[in-house]
């Protein structure tokens, strides 16, 4: 099967339409804060949460909204999590409830989300002037808008679009997120909307988006903090006309190929956007016992703090990522491990059978200090394979996050 990128992001699919913009949620007014998506269609629905016990408001209204798995709109915020507030819960339903009477739909039908700081009481009067302005100007080239609206610290707008046959029909597949800081989802602030013109089942969806979050958003992490308000959420029009995906099958297959592409796509993202970061991290492991071995390791390695520390000093440490493999949790033979490093400048080992290696430091110094590194750590005790995604740690995300709140 071919998956080929296209334009148009959340707005790609059929039956969907988006906006955003600023509406005083946020000091700067050149920062968007408010971000619409909106379908035409009822649509099958489903979403994966943050697995902190200390989760926002719109994650509670959220779960009780797709309970029925069905969905035709997202409202989401910036600037302020709506967490951690008495009246929380309450002004997340009236998002939905304005939400609803702006576009004339039923406010269970209502995807919302919010993002920003912890703890300050969120603002309804600025948010309810957004969502009627945001109803007026929803259009099919309003998806980079929403992009944007969507994100605090972040510095790249992420958003891409995909489309691939299944059951002869063309099916496309949109999304944006945001995710720059407190990024270690295990479902960061992360946030991703996925809209989708396939015809597809909410049980399927839901089966569809937790392999994929499972393989891709759940294996990236910039400094170790699991946020409280990380959501990814998908909602399928079905107005591709494919034969109904409701169960397993080629059909399912190629829906979640597609699906992971997407992920494949936003999780590289949103680690290499890592607040402070220069260095975008991707670590391989090959070779597992099993699959909860490679990916424990990948992300021990990636989400180690002087991990992060070394890359950002280009400092070949091998005794460092080690460390990591050592305390992960992970149950492996180490004597069998290999590691390598490599990016645009070359490669060079460091760790043969489990023991570190003579190498050249010249060499290693050049190959770390490339923007893009790939850690290669070779298990040779089986047949399951991973990756995870990270970024540095640098002098800036101490600043960035020391006066987050101003």
């Amino acid at each position: 099967m071919t998956i080929k990128k296209i334009s148009g992001g959340v707005c790609a699919p059929k039956g969907f339409s988006a906006a955003g913009m600023h509406c005083g949620v946020r000091k700067n007014r050149e920062k968007k804060d408010i971000a619409m998506i909106f379908c035409d269609v009822e649509c099958s629905a489903a979403a994966v949460y943050t697995t902190n016990k200390v989760y926002g408001a719109p994650i509670t209204v959220t779960r009780e909204n797709l309970k029925n798995g069905r969905a035709r709109a997202v409202i989401c915020n910036s600037g302020n999590a709506n967490t951690s507030n008495a009246d929380g819960v309450e002004k997340a339903r009236a998002m939905c409830k304005m939400t609803a009477e702006a576009l004339g739909i039923s406010k269970s039908d209502v995807i919302v989300a919010s993002t920003g700081v912890i703890g300050l009481t969120l603002d309804l009067e600025p948010i309810e002037y957004g969502i009627k302005e945001l109803s007026k100007s929803l259009s099919k080239e309003g998806g980079n808008d929403a992009a944007q609206a969507i994100m605090t610290t972040d510095t790249l707008v992420k958003e891409i679009a995909v489309e691939a046959v299944i059951g002869g029909k063309t099916v496309r597949i949109g999304a944006i997120a945001k995710g720059s800081g407190m990024i270690h989802p295990n479902m960061a602030t992360m946030l991703s909307f996925i809209t989708t013109d396939a015809a597809i089942t909410p049980e399927m969806l839901h089966k569809a988006l937790k392999s994929v979050v499972d393989k891709t958003y759940n294996m990236i992490s910039v400094d170790g903090d699991t946020s409280t308000n990380d959501m990814v959420s998908v909602m399928a029009s079905g107005l591709a006309e494919n034969d109904l995906i409701d169960s397993e099958g080629d059909g399912f297959e190629a829906f979640k190929a597609a699906l992971e592409e997407i992920g494949g796509y936003m999780a590289p993202m949103i680690a290499k956007d890592g607040e402070g970061a220069t260095r975008l991290l991707i670590c391989n492991v090959s070779g597992a016992p099993d699959l909860l071995c490679a990916k424990t390791v990948a992300r021990g390695v990636i989400a180690s703090s002087l991990v992060k520390a070394m890359f950002f000093g280009a400092d070949a440490n091998w005794g460092r990522l080690l460390c990591a493999m050592g305390y992960c949790g992970a149950d492996f033979d180490l004597s069998k491990v290999s590691i390598s490093m490599s990016s645009r400048a070359g490669s060079v080992q460091g760790v043969e059978n489990g023991f570190c290696i003579p190498f050249s430091e010249e060499e290693a110094k050049k190959i770390l200090l490339e923007s893009e590194i790939t850690i290669d750590i070779s298990m040779d005790q089986g047949g399951a394979d991973a990756t995870a995604w990270g970024c540095d740690l640098t002098y800036d995300y101490v600043k960035i996050n020391g006066d987050y709140r101003s």
